[in-house]
């Protein structure tokens, strides 16, 4: 705890990463580059902080206006975060000491030299402790925005959601959004043996389970400083599992030709390379520069030689001859909407216009990917999104106009169903 009224070290990097994420900053990004400098309670209660504000924001902002009798946009920035990571603390983590919660978001106030909102922060979080149950929900009788409310989602999401799916599973959706994922690993079979690796996380004290989605995938808990370290030594590899079932619906085979379109971070490329037991040729595909430099940093980390980077834009022709690759995938760039239990700022920056926009996208990557299969290939589409415009409706289009392709199947997981990320996969072959 904070001494001297000093701040915590996890209280002041999350109120620092929060000010950078509304400002277009990604949370993961900004928690990756901070953990080498926290210890380990103080990294655990600031990634906590973090996404617990951001995935509960709308709830916390009322409460907020509630007791502060005003909008929360009319609120200087750093007050309204410092606010909200105290709201979050009194509503949610409740082994923290009320005190603790409200002093230090005061101290919070001060450090971002705004000591004349001290009074107003300590006053309305004392407020918030002395009505604990008030339940901004129940002052609304519309059943959508109620859900909205309750599980902290833009109502247009919720209404969008109700939409194609139902009320009943719209709500599940936006609930399971807003439970912590598990940690999933895969081993990285050409660097180790799988069963020592689990054996080893089993004797630290660790619970590990088989996924039910993905063949060869792991749920953990526990030991995590063990974890972080044979990842960092590349023996496993932390990827979801509906991440992990897209390249095992590839099932790219040793001696086959490969392409990733859209490979970066490098989780699905390198899962295929693993598994053809690096004897596959794969070209590792992506227009962003410093993204790639992901992909080369995990092949190289894996110990991985048949992968080749290649830096392009699957917008535009692809340079490739036709007939060329036996097996494409095109994860393709999406709104994002199945993982939003990792990234929750997402559901605040996105607008109904973005999900059309990247239909466009899709269809334009997909178009490209088409004429470098060979004939009897095997081409995967995927998105981590649960919007049918960048799901169905896109295959749905290519395959009425491309007779070339028959859609052999498709499938969609789902957090509040499988516990993974909502994915959206469809394999398609190429008639001969």
């Amino acid at each position: 705890m904070a001494k001297n009224n000093a701040i915590s070290p996890a209280r002041l990097v999350a109120f620092n990463i929060l000010q950078q994420v509304e400002t277009g900053a990604f949370s993961s990004i900004l928690l990756a580059a901070e953990e080498p400098r926290l210890i380990p309670a103080d990294r655990a209660l600031c990634h906590e902080l973090v996404l617990g504000v951001l995935r509960w924001q709308l709830l916390l902002d009322k409460i907020v206006e509630h007791f502060a009798k005003r909008r929360i946009d009319s609120l200087d920035p750093a007050v309204r975060i410092a606010l909200r990571l105290g709201l979050y603390q009194l509503r949610f983590l409740t082994r923290i000491p009320a005190s603790a919660a409200v002093n230090e978001s005061v101290r919070l106030v001060r450090h971002a030299r705004l000591s004349s909102a001290t009074g107003f922060v300590n006053a309305v979080l004392r407020r918030a402790i002395r009505e604990a149950n008030y339940d901004p929900a129940s002052e609304v009788s519309d059943p959508l925005e109620t859900i909205s409310i309750r599980t902290s989602h833009p109502r247009w999401l919720i209404e969008r959601w109700a939409n194609q799916f139902g009320v009943e599973e719209a709500e599940a959706f936006a609930e399971a959004n807003n439970v912590v994922p598990s940690t999933v690993f895969r081993v990285v079979g050409v660097r180790t043996n799988e069963a020592e690796v689990l054996e080893r996380l089993r004797s630290a004290g660790a619970t590990v389970e088989a996924s039910h989605v993905a063949k060869g995938a792991w749920r953990v808990s526990g030991v995590t400083s063990l974890v972080r370290e044979l990842s960092a030594a590349g023996q496993i590899y932390l990827q979801d599992e509906a991440s992990q079932h897209v390249a095992e619906v590839l099932d790219v085979k040793p001696g086959e030709r490969a392409l990733d379109l859209c490979a970066a971070p490098g989780g699905k490329t390198t899962l295929m390379a693993d598994r053809a037991h690096d004897n596959a040729r794969i070209v590792a595909a992506d227009r962003s520069a410093a993204r790639m430099e992901t992909v080369v940093a995990t092949t190289n980390l894996q110990g991985l030689k048949s992968i080749k980077p290649l830096l392009l834009d699957a917008g535009e022709k692809l340079p490739f001859g036709s007939n060329v690759f036996d097996k494409v995938l095109l994860d393709a760039p999406c709104s994002g909407t199945g993982t939003l239990r990792r990234n929750p700022e997402i559901r605040w920056r996105l607008a109904e216009d973005d999900i059309r926009a990247f239909a466009e996208t899709q269809k334009r990557f997909l178009a490209n990917a088409a004429e470098v299969m060979r004939h009897g290939g095997r081409l995967v589409y995927s998105t981590c999104s649960v919007e049918r415009e960048e799901d169905e409706e896109v295959i749905e289009e290519f395959v009425a106009r491309d007779k070339r392709f028959k859609l052999v199947s498709t499938e969609r997981t789902w957090p509040q169903v499988d516990g993974c990320d909502g994915f959206f996969i469809a394999r398609m072959e190429r008639r001969t």
